[in-house]
C-alpha cells in the first residue's frame, strides 16, 4: 500500500474506486504513467452485478477527457486477454484500436495467456 502511495504522489499511477451508493462496485486505476511520454496503462474491474450498464465507459470517457485535456496524458493504453470479450469490447467501445497481440504475455490460473493491447491517443492541439 504504501508503495501505491508513493506511485500516487509522484505522478506514476492513479486509482479511481467507483462506488454505488457508498458501495465499492469497481475501479479504474492508471497502472503505469509515464510523464515523458504522456502515456498511460488503463487497468479496470467492475462488479459482475454491475457489468454491462456502461459504468467502465463512462468512468473511462470522464478520466480520459480530464487528463486529456490538461495536458497531463495524450496515449491511453488498455492491455487485456484475449479470452476476456467484454474487457475487449469496453476498449473498443471507447475509440481504443487494436495495435497488436502480446504472445503468453500474462500468467493467470497456472498458464500464460495471450494479451491484446489496445491505444488510443488523443492530441489536444
Amino acid at each position: 500500500m504504501q508503495g501505491n502511495v508513493m506511485l500516487h504522489q509522484r505522478g506514476y499511477a492513479k486509482m479511481f474506486m467507483i462506488f454505488k451508493e457508498d458501495e465499492l462496485i469497481g475501479v479504474i486505476s492508471f497502472n503505469r504513467i509515464e510523464p515523458l511520454n504522456k502515456t498511460a496503462e488503463i487497468g479496470y474491474w467492475l462488479d459482475e452485478p454491475h457489468q454491462g450498464q456502461g459504468i467502465i465507459s463512462q468512468a473511462l470517457q470522464a478520466l480520459i477527457h480530464h487528463y486529456a485535456q490538461s495536458g497531463e496524458l495524450r496515449r491511453f493504453v488498455i492491455k487485456c486477454r484475449v479470452d476476456n470479450p467484454q474487457s475487449n469490447q469496453v476498449a473498443l467501445r471507447n475509440g481504443f484500436i487494436l495495435e497488436g497481440c502480446l504472445k503468453q504475455a500474462e500468467f493467470l490460473n497456472d498458464a500464460y495467456d495471450d494479451v491484446n493491447l489496445y491505444a488510443r491517443i488523443i492530441d489536444s492541439q
